[in-house]
């Protein structure tokens, strides 16, 4: 068993006020899990404003400093596999994949292996030794395109801040049932759904959110958006849209029951049949080096099952505006 040290230095704001210290640390370092949080509490590894707290129930005021200088031990859990991965960029400091559809990031129930995490200890057995093998954000597992792995502490301190003080850039590419009128902001908290324990809602108690996006492409019932992310909630695309009453085709959490339209030609009825995905992909991430703080960004094309969809979509519009015409 090795171990690797973690030190972070963060103030919080107002917003923390009342919460458990546990319960603040989870939410703002999410790549920390709750009970790793809670163990490093009670073991002092963890100030407040330079006084040592070991009570995971300790109510904060707002405004405290916050320093974390803990120790990680590698338990080994997780198994490398050597599964395919299709990696877009990589150097002594951080790895970009390019996800497919269907690939799970982080081993979980019912996901114990054939994962993003088995794959990135297949490739590099180093990552072993951080959080989540290196992992700063992730994508469902049916959404494809670019997410970030450090590959050192170093690295992923550096990069963990970025994501936290909102410096990365993050852009997708989406197609919604409906038409758009115009692009905008949805400004929306974000939290658990009421009673769809599986499901996020935009919800007054929840986390603020924050979506940017814009029409690409107008179809006769369906639009071709990119969106960029300011903050990075669970499902934060998939909710805010359909939110809007813009759900992503294929999603199968939030579109609700799919109206078929009226002027829709075979080849589309076949697409949209076998498309059982939320149609999104992550397809820009940028972001300052964490040796160098050049900044860098990385595209990844659509997938295959998005562009036919797209190309579908395009002919079932030039089919029915011919015939107008």
């Amino acid at each position: 068993m090795s171990t690797q040290s973690v030190e972070i230095r963060h103030l919080f704001d107002e917003k923390v006020y009342g919460q458990r210290l546990d319960f603040a640390l989870a939410q703002e370092f999410p790549e920390y899990s709750r009970s790793r949080i809670q163990d490093w509490i009670k073991k002092g590894f963890i100030s407040i404003n330079n006084q040592v707290v070991t009570s995971p129930k300790h109510k904060m005021d707002g405004f405290e400093e916050i320093e974390i200088n803990a120790i990680i031990e590698v338990q080994g859990e997780w198994k490398p596999q050597a599964i395919e991965l299709n990696i877009a960029y990589e150097d002594d400091d951080l790895l970009v994949i390019n996800k497919p559809s269907g690939l799970v990031v982080h081993p979980g129930a019912g996901n114990q292996d054939g994962t993003l995490v088995n794959a990135l200890l297949h490739h590099a057995p180093e990552l072993a030794n951080l959080p989540r093998a290196g992992i700063i954000h992730r994508l469902d597992k049916e959404t494809t395109g670019l997410l970030v792995v450090a590959k050192t502490i170093a690295a992923h301190t550096d990069l963990v801040e970025q994501l936290q003080r909102r410096a990365f850039t993050r852009e997708y590419d989406a197609v919604t049932n409906r038409v758009m009128v115009s692009g905008g902001t949805v400004d929306a908290a974000i939290g658990r759904h009421p009673t769809k324990r599986t499901s996020m809602a935009v919800t007054p108690d929840g986390k603020r959110a924050i979506t940017h996006y814009r029409i690409v492409e107008k179809f006769l019932d369906h639009s071709h958006i990119k969106l960029r992310l300011e903050t990075g909630r669970t499902h934060q695309i998939r909710v805010h849209m359909a939110h809007l009453k813009f759900p992503l085709i294929g999603d199968p959490l939030y579109s609700g029951r799919y109206r078929t339209p009226t002027k829709i030609i075979s080849d589309l009825t076949e697409h949209l049949g076998k498309f059982k995905r939320q149609a999104l992909h992550a397809s820009l991430l940028g972001l300052n080096h964490p040796a160098t703080g050049e900044y860098i960004e990385w595209r990844a094309e659509l997938p295959e099952d998005m562009q036919g969809l797209l190309v579908s979509l395009r002919k079932n519009k030039d089919h029915y505006e011919n015939q107008e015409s």
